[in-house]
């Protein structure tokens, strides 16, 4: 599958991140309708160019938004993505991650990797202090990955986010720069 090559703003062992880019969009499109079944009830990326544009859009010019592509060091693929949204600067600090495994890439620690890499740019480049996962209580693996990079639980919200046609409760787990490094 073609891919685009670029210079990563971080790199692991098997991993790099890098931002989002407009060229990305068959590949992104063609990988989110391969794991359609992998992501349904949880999230819904787009699976078509037009779609795609817009959703790349509010990351590439939004302010408030950061978007990484987590992509395998060894072919350029994208593995998943990582997104920063409502990033509030000032005395908060903070932003809220969401992200996505494609189904080539599940269950082989790619996305373990690139979650540590994009905590580590929040907190460094971007001048982060705080990162805030809300996962659905039983999205088992969303939970798995935010407990391994060291998030914390902090609290069960009801009827927290509209998600496919309905408010689903969520947990809310958090990192702080300070227990990042303690950790």
């Amino acid at each position: 599958m073609p891919h685009s090559q670029s210079r990563h703003l971080a790199e692991g062992p098997r991993v790099g991140i890098r931002h989002f880019t407009y060229g990305d969009a068959a590949e992104f499109t063609a990988r989110a309708r391969e794991s359609k079944d992998l992501h349904h009830p949880w999230l819904f990326p787009p699976l078509t160019d037009a779609a795609y544009a817009a959703y790349a859009g509010r990351l590439i010019e939004d302010p408030t938004k950061a978007g990484f592509l987590v992509c395998a060091k060894d072919d350029g693929a994208i593995a998943g993505f990582i997104n920063i949204n409502n990033i509030v600067e000032g005395g908060f600090q903070c932003g809220v991650l969401g992200y996505g495994a494609f189904a080539h890439a599940a269950r082989r620690g790619l996305m373990r990797e690139g979650l540590d890499l994009v905590i580590g740019y929040a907190f460094g480049p971007l001048r982060l202090h705080r990162l805030e996962i809300n996962v659905q209580p039983g999205n088992a693996a969303s939970i798995a990955l935010a407990r391994g990079a060291g998030f914390r639980l902090e609290g069960f919200s009801p009827n927290m986010i509209f998600i496919d046609g309905a408010w689903r409760d969520h947990e809310r787990w958090a990192i702080t720069a300070e227990l990042r490094a303690s950790g």
